[in-house]
């Protein structure tokens, strides 16, 4: 390892169409103002979006689509070409297809040739997964520039002739939970105004044991009638273990760097929905910290939540000196994952 420094330059999101509110949902699953009150107050997400048209089921955008959006805008906005990237990182729980892989399609929309491409296969974590294989990557000299994108195109796992009246809790609450959207951010070994240090970054795998607490199937040809649900949420074991491990990581980022709560100016805390948010932030008590949240507008948008997030940071929060902590829990098979940052 050399004793360089990590820096983030830019952070960029895309997000497709119109926000999609409750009401909506509502109606078009034929749900009652009682359900749209239920997903208001015990969610807590207002709105997403999502790369679907509810009426017709056809999907109106890929994750290739989003993650090429935003890709170019974060290297437009760190002033980097397509030339100056030497490797692109993906982290997604929903790759377009099996092969090829996204990220080669993303990174050939770009104009990105000839570097070494990855993609990570996880939930919400795997954001954080992609930002550590980058920067393990610029620490052991093999660049200098490596752009990182995230992102989840969901709605494509809806059935939208669904009857949610008949659908169990964990199939139902995934419909008002998810949104799609991609991210990106370019990291670097150069600094530049506006930019954030990475001090600290860490993901770590705490599932031994214990039952997944989300199911994403991939359904091929042999098995695509199956009567199993798309996808399944055990929001209950989420409500109860998210808190805890979200406490663990804080507590971890904190000591290695020697902060104290109050050295803390901004947090970016997990997006599970806007309610579970809310609770969690309350929970660290960060005296002074500035929240940073976009889940109840833009739904939890899986792998593109991170970046969205130090889009908005960077965007102004996160000025000269501040110091930041990001926290990610992955719920599918319990990853957790923080990161600490400062602005330069």
């Amino acid at each position: 390892m050399t004793g360089r420094d990590v820096y983030i330059r830019s952070a960029a999101s895309a997000l497709p169409g119109e926000p999609v509110d409750n009401a909506t949902l509502a109606r078009r699953f034929g749900m009652d103002a009682l359900w749209e009150q239920w997903v208001d107050v015990f969610i807590g997400t207002a709105s997403r979006h999502l790369a679907l048209d509810l009426e017709s089921g056809k999907v109106t955008g890929t994750l290739a689509d989003l993650a090429a959006e935003a890709g170019h805008a974060a290297l437009v906005a760190a002033g980097v070409g397509p030339e100056e990237v030497d490797a692109v990182v993906l982290g997604t729980a929903t790759p377009d297809q099996l092969m090829p892989a996204t990220v080669n399609i993303v990174a050939d929309r770009l104009g990105i040739n000839g570097v070494r491409t990855f993609q990570l296969q996880s939930g919400c974590s795997g954001a954080v997964q992609a930002l550590d294989v980058a920067r393990q990557f610029l620490l052991s000299g093999g660049g200098r520039t490596v752009l990182v994108l995230g992102g989840d195109v969901i709605a494509r796992f809806y059935d939208v002739e669904r009857d949610l009246r008949t659908a169990a809790p964990a199939e139902l609450v995934n419909y008002v939970l998810f949104g799609d959207a991609a991210g990106a951010a370019v990291l670097s070994t150069r600094p530049a105004p506006g930019s954030a240090v990475v001090h600290e970054l860490f993901t770590r795998l705490v599932g031994l044991g214990r039952e997944p607490g989300a199911v994403l199937e991939w359904f091929g040809p042999a098995d695509r009638d199956s009567d199993r649900p798309a996808a399944t949420e055990d929001y209950k074991a989420i409500e109860q273990h998210v808190p805890e491990m979200t406490e663990q990581v804080l507590t971890e980022l904190l000591d290695s760097r020697g902060w104290r709560p109050e050295d803390v100016d901004v947090l970016l805390p997990p997006q599970l929905s806007g309610r579970m948010t809310k609770l969690i932030t309350e929970r660290l008590g960060l005296p002074g910290a500035q929240d940073v949240t976009c889940v109840d507008r833009a739904g939890n948008c899986g792998n593109a939540i991170v970046f969205l997030q130090l889009e908005r940071a960077l965007g102004g929060a996160l000025g000269p000196g501040r110091r930041a902590v990001g926290i990610s829990v992955e719920s599918s098979k319990w990853i957790k994952a923080g990161f600490a940052l400062e602005g330069c």
